[in-house]
């Protein structure tokens, strides 16, 4: 993935380990902690848990490929300011870090080079 950096694609790598353990892409950003977590019994949502569920090494690595990818790219750049009129500052990279966990199981699972287009909506 250009703009994230060799030793931090190498961490994505050996913390996805193999993608074809990982059935779907929501497999990948589970247990990459970009999603929250609900707690739910007889259809009706109590609250969340499970906040420590996954891996936090993954998710530590998705977050910093946000920000090094805000470095370099403006139209990643465009995207989070959309995003940080809604969500906040905070909120708006997680958003980002789950793009662009998406766009790496898409490669992976694909075995194809990354492309800007799917990870930047809009």
């Amino acid at each position: 993935m250009p703009g994230i950096g060799q030793s931090l694609s190498l961490v994505l790598r050996y913390d996805i380990h193999t993608i074809a353990r990982c059935a779907s892409v929501q497999d990948v950003v589970s247990d990459g902690r970009l999603v929250k977590c609900a707690k739910a019994s007889a259809g009706k949502r109590v609250g969340t848990s499970g906040k420590k569920s996954g891996n936090g090494h993954l998710q530590w690595a998705f977050s910093e490929a946000a920000t090094f990818f805000l470095r370099n790219h403006a139209a990643g750049q465009s995207s989070l300011a959309r995003c940080e009129k809604k969500s906040g500052q905070g909120k708006a990279l997680t958003i980002l870090a789950h793009q662009l966990a998406r766009a790496v199981y898409s490669r992976l699972k694909r075995h194809t080079a990354f492309d800007m287009e799917p990870c930047l909506p809009g």
